[in-house]
């Protein structure tokens, strides 16, 4: 399109707004007081987009998932298995001996009940489906320094100890409806929903040896050997590798799993009453230092068909699609090899869902754009934006869509490797991946970005696009130069 001239004081604030960085590779020098010599252009060119199948990302996210629901759009099942482990701190204890008072006949130490609990912050769904799943111990834990992906199966790796090998293996049934508490608990705003998962069935461990219940195990296991509950290393390895939570039956919710807690229960005296007994427990817990991954499996026949909707592209997540644009990079470089680049915006447009449904998908918060070569480490070596190569979109609910409103970095990135264009199939093209903020706030109340990771939640969105001659999506440009250069 024919460039236009600018009025000299849109030119200024174009100026104000640009970064440094954000030149091409002929362009040197600064603001002078020779600003009648400033020229200043805008143009605005097509955009292509198009969907990719994203169903093998990094497993790490603050949250894990557990549970089968049908895609409203694809009408195909989705499901979430849960692995996890449990953390210990070096001064972890457990209760004296002296003074515990629930035994066997033979005056053993025995647990009097055992649970794991798994937190649940949110859910998608109905909260009454019934889910069926099965609880299985790791035979060892997963190994460290590898980096997992959403479909990483323990099952199929062999990392369960099953019944063939005396392994823990629970069957039970759940709803996300909590029908055992109390409503008056359910109120309380420091209450969080959980399913409980009874380990109160004889257990025997590696060396053969069976206990009335799997608590009653770790609690022998602890008066043996304090220390070994003291360095998560031998933790994992001597005591508690993890579990698995797998679903078998049932469809209708997946939950957000904030945490997943082993529980054990006992007797023991009053130390300032010793004629009185109490109830007390003891909780392993998981945490960020330790390993909770989502196993995630979903039709991938149904996802490719979604790639191939005309004039379109979806965000879909957890694992599901990604959408990619193809910047004009040559487009935009022609003709103005000497000047600079202030600014270049676009906007993907939201095609609004208008299929009848019960449970529609959430709309994903926040997107990542990066070239899509750099989309993989920077999930591996958990980077920030930097806002030259990589930034970070909200929806905006009242235009309903996505604005980047500068991503001239990420065009004079492109516009350096411009030799590799030829034998690069990725140069010039974008990732626009759905992910989960994490901030804080530093001591001046500024909102910090301090974690980025992939959006695990069930999220669903399509985008306006195809094919850039369709012209669905448009880039605005600014340049500058003085004259003479």
């Amino acid at each position: 399109m024919k460039a236009k001239l600018l009025a000299f004081g849109f030119a200024l604030m174009a100026f104000a707004l640009t970064s440094c960085d954000d030149t091409t590779g002929g362009i040197g020098g600064s603001l002078t007081d020779e600003t009648d010599k400033l020229k200043v252009q805008a143009d605005t060119f097509n955009v292509g987009s198009h969907s990719i199948l994203a169903n093998r990302i990094l497993s790490y996210s603050a949250k894990g998932y557990l549970g089968q629901i049908k895609d409203p759009e694809t009408q195909s099942e989705v499901t979430a298995n849960l692995m996890s482990q449990l953390y210990v701190l070096p001064n972890f204890e457990m209760p004296k001996k002296d003074i515990v008072e629930s035994k066997d006949a033979s005056g053993n130490i025995i647990a009097d009940s055992c649970e794991l609990r798994l937190y649940y912050s949110s859910h998608f769904g109905d909260s009454l489906a019934p889910i069926k799943i099965t609880t299985y111990e790791l035979d060892h834990p997963v190994k460290e320094g590898k980096k997992y992906l959403t479909d990483f199966d323990p099952e199929a790796e062999g990392y369960l100890r099953t019944t063939a090998n005396n392994g823990l293996e629970v069957v039970s049934t759940y709803t996300l409806t909590e029908f055992t508490v109390p409503d008056s608990v359910k109120k309380d705003k420091n209450h969080t929903p959980s399913i409980r998962i009874k380990l109160n069935e004889p257990y025997t461990d590696k060396a053969g040896k069976t206990y009335n219940n799997y608590g009653t195990y770790m609690m022998d296991k602890y008066y043996e050997n304090p220390n070994d509950f003291r360095n998560l290393y031998k933790f994992l390895n001597n005591i508690c590798p993890g579990f698995y939570f797998k679903v078998t039956d049932g469809l209708g919710s997946m939950a957000a799993i904030e945490a997943v807690q082993l529980v054990i229960y006992y007797q023991y005296k009053d130390t300032k009453d010793k004629d009185k007994v109490k109830t007390g427990a003891t909780h392993f817990t998981s945490t960020e230092e330790v390993l909770q991954l989502t196993n995630f499996k979903s039709d991938q026949e149904q996802l490719k068909a979604l790639i191939n909707t005309l004039d379109a592209s979806y965000l879909k997540t957890p694992a599901g699609l990604f959408t990619e644009v193809e910047l004009p990079v040559s487009e935009i470089m022609k003709g103005h090899e000497n000047d600079t680049l202030n600014t270049a915006k676009f906007e993907l447009q939201r095609i609004t869902n208008k299929k009848a449904s019960q449970y529609n998908m959430d709309i994903p918060t926040n997107v990542l754009i990066l070239p899509t070569d750099s989309a993989v480490t920077f999930f591996e070596k958990n980077k920030l934006i930097d806002n030259k190569t990589s930034y970070i979109a909200a929806y905006n609910a009242q235009s309903n869509s996505y604005k980047f409103n500068n991503v001239a970095g990420i065009i004079n990135y492109f516009i350096r490797n411009r030799a590799t264009a030829g034998s690069n199939p990725n140069w010039g093209k974008v990732l626009v991946i759905p992910v989960e903020v994490k901030t804080t706030k530093d001591g001046q109340d500024n909102v910090v970005i301090n974690k980025i990771s992939y959006d695990m939640r069930l999220t669903s969105t399509m985008l306006l696009g195809g094919d850039k001659s369709k012209g669905n999506i448009k880039m605005s440009v600014i340049y500058s130069k003085f004259h003479g250069r």
